[in-house]
């Protein structure tokens, strides 16, 4: 299901016995299989990435920036917070992913602000399957090196999220545990 006010770039369709995806992207955009599961992970991009690389991802804060905090997250009171984080192998950056945050529930309040859970995390603690739709696909050379970004809401009770997220070298869905060995450029 997708918020009604988004259109997405992805058709998410199934049957009792079957299930299709289609992922519609800007004809300069030739997606791998690898980086077409990525574009439409749904808030557990951290765990296919450490399952495609067999090591421990990290979300690195870089920044955040929330709102104030007067009274407990509600409808009638919610706390918007920006925030940009680095997924991370070791020393290499695999995405950088800088996000909206509504939060309208004062548990996912709790998870966001005190308990500093990302995002992806607090999906799997809520045990929700967001409402998920893909805005926007987009590649680019950037410094000599392959670059991807998506562009996508999450939504559940309580918390919604548009994030944009940048793989600064595509290079690592080709190679793998080798781009990961190599020396960082």
């Amino acid at each position: 299901m997708q918020p009604e006010d988004e259109q997405s770039l992805t058709r998410d369709s199934y049957t009792g016995a079957s299930t299709s995806i289609e992922i519609c992207c800007p004809d300069n955009v030739a997606l791998t299989g690898l980086e077409r599961i990525m574009v439409v992970a749904q808030g557990d991009l951290q765990r296919h990435l450490s399952a495609f690389l067999a090591r421990t991802v990290i979300i690195e804060c870089i920044y955040t920036k929330t709102s104030p905090l007067s009274s407990s997250a509600s409808r009638a009171h919610p706390i918007h917070q920006e925030r940009q984080v680095h997924l991370k192998c070791g020393q290499r950056i695999l995405c950088v992913a800088t996000s909206s945050v509504t939060i309208t529930s004062p548990e996912c309040e709790r998870l966001l602000i005190r308990d500093r859970f990302a995002l992806g995390q607090i999906f799997r603690h809520l045990r929700t399957y967001p409402d998920f739709a893909l805005l926007n696909v987009d590649a680019q050379l950037v410094d000599g090196k392959r670059e991807l970004r998506r562009t996508y809401s999450l939504e559940t009770e309580g918390i919604r999220c548009e994030i944009l997220e940048v793989f600064p070298d595509r290079d690592m869905f080709d190679l793998g545990e080798t781009w990961l060995a190599a020396p960082k450029e």
